[in-house]
């Protein structure tokens, strides 16, 4: 009998997400998502040292979540600030990831 356990591996994202840490930012988190399996993999990007994510940054994000449903993984935002939060209801990509509160 086979277990299907899913692998998480994390990544934490730089305090300003956007234009000049895009490119870095995407590369380090495409080489998690390689290493996950596929189908069980979750990569979880915590987020509580952002101050701030522009559209090219929204556009990072959203990269990382196509490669990893081609991958079938699971891309968890943990502790987005209210800010991107509201960013992503207003573009319609809350649903595209899950997302992790504070654990107080």
């Amino acid at each position: 009998m086979q277990t299907t356990q899913a692998q998480v591996l994390e990544l934490v994202a730089p305090e300003h997400l956007g234009l000049e840490s895009r490119s870095s930012f995407r590369q380090s988190a495409v080489g998690l998502l390689d290493q996950l399996p596929e189908r069980t993999g979750r990569l979880v990007i915590d987020l509580r040292g952002t101050r701030s994510v522009d559209s090219a940054g929204l556009g990072a994000l959203m990269l990382i979540q196509r490669r990893a449903s081609e991958r079938r993984q699971v891309v968890v935002l943990r502790r987005p600030n209210d800010e991107l939060r509201f960013l992503l209801v207003l573009t319609k990509l809350d649903d595209l990831f899950e997302v992790e509160a504070d654990a107080a």
